[in-house]
């Protein structure tokens, strides 16, 4: 089976983290944290920082790992680096998304989260 390297941010301000809908694709409309792919020659945090900068117009801060998620799809196995980030410029403008909403901890479980994405959910959770 195919292994798909990606990053996820979870951007974190205020008490909350922020979560965006998929506008494309075979998960489209399902909730996930933003990221994606890692390119050759990148670091994670590089590809992250990349990432948000294309899907967000947003520059982000990269701090550290919170778990690599490791789930297998029908079609392939994702591997995803979990980081924290936080904002240092821009205004989260959505590119490529659906729609976007800030979560508290009691509104984590409130949106459909993709399967990958849906394991890292009582990690965040203990940590808010």
């Amino acid at each position: 089976m195919k292994t798909i390297r990606v990053v996820a941010a979870i951007i974190r301000e205020n008490n909350k983290i922020f979560a965006t809908q998929r506008g494309y694709g075979d998960f489209k409309d399902g909730w996930e944290f933003p990221g994606g792919k890692i390119e050759p020659g990148e670091t994670p945090q590089e590809a992250l920082i990349r990432e948000i900068k294309e899907e967000l117009d947003t520059d982000i801060e990269v701090g550290g790992l919170i778990d690599t998620i490791e789930y297998d799809y029908p079609q392939f196995h994702l591997s995803m680096d979990c980081f924290w980030c936080s904002v240092t410029s821009g205004d989260l403008v959505l590119k490529e998304h659906e729609a976007a909403r800030w979560l508290s901890k009691t509104e984590l479980f409130d949106v459909d989260w993709l399967p990958a994405d849906i394991g890292l959910i009582s990690k965040i959770e203990s940590f808010m």
